[in-house]
């Protein structure tokens, strides 16, 4: 009989090579979906395994068995050691960078004055809270913020929030905000030409975070809405040993071109990659998303695979991308990541749960008033994992004698025999009898006037901030310290779809009215 000899050390893991399983998961799966062979419950199910399947009694922990010569079953050696598993992820090891985007031209013209992750949403936050306090959830606390456009009201409210002596206290971590600037040399002389460049454009600064042990960066984008655990992300992407992740969902035939689309292979390795692609190109793009786990039913309804712009690095091959690689390519997600996926490994991480892209008003609109429906597809309020903001210090909101349905009073506010329906009022607002509300997203106001000054603007035939008596409003977002005066109509009943009329004090995008920030809406007027 021809023999075998093998050595075996404390923390070597045993299968039966010959009908191993891998339990039908892969490794993109997140944590809510389904685990695949690598991942942390590894150790667990493989030990399952191993006791269970063909030919092997039942196993003893700490005892090695042949694996080489199935015919042998009795045990070779005990050993005090637990089974492998891989690293472990720590938010230590783990920088963030968010980036502020572009103009937001299709989010205008609630970008007129301010950056994208400085529009307010939910009554009192604003699209920076939702990566910020992601991070703080997930323990991540060495953040970098990426700003160019209109970043003033952005810079301010991070300052009021995310800092050491006020709001959030990081203890050892930091939040930098790196402005777009200008540099020595022909190349300095440039803004930010896209995501990558602007991370390029700052490498110095990443290259000192990697010397203090940052192995992973995160690459966030600052105008979304979803609530993630972003470690269980950073440890898809240790156990699968990429060196870039990308985080995707299912998409559908309706928004698939305004976004990255990708193909995976078995293994959650992205095989293609084609940034916002049209035409033939896009159909080129379709894949049998039951791979992911959706039904047949689903499989059909969301045919893509479409990425979020969210992405991990390891933080050498970041640095090798940007400076060696690809020195002249300007975006992640056109150029970066489509190239990459041919020379390294690049992983599809799967997630499931809500998340909306607010990138166009129409988007915004709807992704607010969402958050008033019952049951909603998502919510700030979370005792686990709550969203933080800029610490205000309003008064409750004053409610007399008012009809409200389905929708969110934010603090500071005075309601007065109003009619409220599946809208938002955000902070410091003030409602006047009679009005009504109806499918409207109201900002609020930075500031209070008082009754005098109310009072006083009334005598002299001028608006006030807020809503007049017995104003109808209706499918409207309205901007900050808007003074809407009295026996207003705002409802576009001629259901114009395109309009700018900023003279007046308002724009409107796909259907949708824009009040605009500071606007002045005149009594009687009918819009």
């Amino acid at each position: 009989m021809e023999s075998c000899c093998m050595a075996l050390k404390g923390n070597t893991n045993l299968i039966n090579v010959s009908k191993g399983r891998s339990n039908g998961g892969s490794v993109f799966w997140g944590e809510s979906i389904k685990g695949g062979l690598i991942s942390r419950d590894f150790g667990t199910r493989l030990w399952k395994s191993f006791r269970a399947e063909n030919g092997f009694r039942k196993a003893k922990p700490g005892v090695a068995y042949s694996v080489l010569t199935p015919d042998i079953d009795k045990e070779t050696m005990k050993f005090q050691a637990p089974m492998f598993e891989p690293p472990q992820a720590d938010p230590k090891n783990v920088a963030s960078i968010i980036l502020g985007g572009g103009a937001g031209t299709r989010l205008f013209p609630l970008t007129n004055k301010r950056a994208k992750p400085a529009v307010p949403i939910g009554g009192c936050y604003r699209l920076i809270d939702v990566p910020m306090s992601n991070c703080i959830n997930s323990g991540i606390k060495k953040i970098f913020i990426l700003t160019q456009f209109n970043s003033f009201s952005l810079n301010r409210h991070l300052a009021r929030t995310y800092n050491f002596g006020n709001g959030v206290n990081f203890g050892d971590g930091f939040v930098e905000v790196l402005a777009a600037t200008q540099t020595s040399g022909e190349a300095g002389k440039k803004w930010f030409q896209g995501t990558a460049d602007a991370v390029r454009q700052f490498l110095w600064v990443f290259e000192d975070a990697k010397a203090k042990d940052v192995e992973h960066v995160l690459i966030l984008s600052g105008d979304h809405l979803y609530r993630a655990d972003y470690m269980d992300f950073v440890q898809k992407h240790i156990d699968a040993n990429a060196d870039i992740t990308v985080s995707c969902l299912p998409m559908d035939d309706s928004r698939a071109s305004d976004y990255g689309l990708m193909k995976i292979d078995g293994t959650g390795r992205i095989i293609q990659f084609a940034e916002k692609p049209k035409g033939p190109n896009l159909q080129a793009m379709q894949v049998d998303t039951s791979i992911l786990g959706l039904s047949a039913q689903d499989a059909a309804k969301y045919p893509y695979i479409a990425s979020m712009g969210v992405y991990v690095f390891k933080t050498d091959v970041l640095l090798k991308l940007l400076t060696r690689s690809y020195p002249s390519c300007n975006d992640f997600g056109s150029e970066i990541i489509p190239s990459a996926v041919k020379e390294h490994n690049v992983q599809a991480y799967l997630f499931n749960d809500y998340w909306e892209d607010i990138g166009t008003i129409k988007s915004f609109f709807d992704a607010n008033l969402a958050l008033t429906e019952q049951p909603p597809k998502f919510e700030f309020y979370d005792p686990k994992t709550p969203f933080y903001t800029s610490p205000r210090f309003l008064p409750p909101s004053k409610v007399d004698k008012c009809r409200i349905v389905d929708a969110i009073i934010s603090h500071g506010c005075f309601l007065r025999e109003c009619s409220i329906q599946h809208s938002i009022v955000g902070v410091r607002s003030r409602l006047e009898s009679g009005v009504e509300l109806e499918d409207t997203m109201m900002m609020g106001a930075d500031y209070y006037q008082t009754e005098l000054e109310i009072a006083s603007l009334l005598a002299e035939g001028k608006v006030p901030i807020g809503v007049g008596q017995n104003t109808k409003i209706k499918n409207c977002i309205i901007d900050k310290n808007a003074k809407i005066g009295k026996d207003v109509i705002i409802s576009n009943s001629g259901g114009v779809q395109e309009a700018d009329r900023p003279e007046d004090g308002f724009y409107i995008r796909s259907g949708i009215t824009a009040i605009l920030k500071n606007a002045t809406i005149k009594d009687g007027t009918v819009i």
